[in-house]
């Protein structure tokens, strides 16, 4: 009898996604259901230079094009070579590939939704066959993102409500009928910030809004992001999706020893919001909730994430090939 690896484990237990745009890693690795990216992500592949050829000629087709779409002709380099990356990923996998908008459009509903469209646009353009019920959006959970989701789910554009760190921001997510929420299980610093280690992490809460949702018949799909342990992950077994990087991937090819107990077999741990409450008409009594939410702690994450991502959103033609502005 084969040996069960922790992989195996949470297989048998979650739906598990690839939180990478290496296609090497889901043909290795494999199988995965979703892939997760963002624009850090997307800066770790292209700076390959094996990758050099997607750059060369996403900065050609962006002259061509961005005069249709009237942007930034950078700005629209950065998403062809998300969507070129995103279609060579879905060779490998059997779900969704996951692009995120420009998080700079993290407070307009209006530029998010316009982003959001022109990203399946771009799918289309490049492979126009390619199914776009395999394509989701991911939109930080701002009040204005969440709404922009209402409105490209309503158009049949799945979404992800990303950067989630509140029972909030969850309610409002299946409110909107987001496809996906990805709460953080710990804060971004802890990837960018050498020696940071989050003492509040988000592991409950997980558990608790995937609780919630249940009790309400909700279709909205809980996909924690940002793990730094397969510790993290273990205790997570049994939750809707989990999208893991390549590292955390490698460790989990380790037999798997039991010996880390799931919260999804417990009690929730955290409060359960009681099935009539609801933000969508109340944008004040919203804002107010979240605002309060572990003494303020989770705007100030929300505000952080948006900002640090967007630093990664586009980049430049400087010396030797195309960079980054970090």
């Amino acid at each position: 009898m084969a040996v069960q690896t922790g992989l195996d484990y949470m297989r048998s237990r979650t739906l598990v996604d690839c939180d990478t745009m290496d296609d090497e890693v889901a043909k290795t690795l494999g199988p995965f259901v979703d892939c997760t990216s963002n624009q850090a992500i997307a800066l770790g592949e292209l700076a390959r230079p094996e990758r050099s050829g997607i750059l060369v000629s996403a900065r050609s087709d962006a002259a061509a094009l961005h005069m249709k779409y009237s942007m930034d002709m950078d700005e629209l380099a950065v998403e062809i070579s998300m969507v070129r990356l995103a279609l060579e990923m879905a060779k490998h996998i059997s779900g969704r590939v996951h692009v995120q908008v420009n998080p700079y459009y993290s407070y307009s509903t209006e530029k998010i939704i316009v982003n959001a469209f022109r990203i399946v646009q771009l799918f289309q353009h490049y492979q126009p066959d390619f199914n776009i019920a395999r394509i989701c959006i991911k939109i930080p959970s701002t009040w204005e993102g969440m709404m922009a989701c209402r409105t490209l789910e309503l158009a049949g554009v799945h979404t992800l409500a990303t950067t989630l760190f509140s029972m909030a921001q969850a309610v409002l997510a299946a409110e909107v009928n987001c496809t996906y929420i990805a709460p953080y299980v710990n804060e971004l610093k802890v990837h960018v910030q050498a020696g940071f280690v989050d003492n509040a992490k988000l592991l409950p809460l997980c558990a608790a809004i995937q609780k919630y949702y249940k009790s309400i018949n909700s279709r909205t799909e809980v996909l924690p992001a940002s793990l730094t342990s397969v510790e993290e992950i273990f205790c997570l077994a049994g939750v809707d999706h989990l999208t893991i990087s390549p590292g955390l991937l490698r460790q989990l090819t380790q037999p798997f020893a039991g010996n880390v107990k799931s919260l999804f077999d417990i009690a929730p741990t955290l409060p359960i919001p009681a099935r009539g409450v609801s933000f969508i008409n109340d944008r004040g009594s919203y804002q107010i909730t979240f605002a309060r939410d572990q003494g303020g702690d989770s705007q100030i994450k929300l505000t952080e994430v948006c900002a640090r991502i967007d630093r990664l959103s586009s980049f430049t033609d400087r010396d030797q090939g195309y960079k980054y502005l970090l």
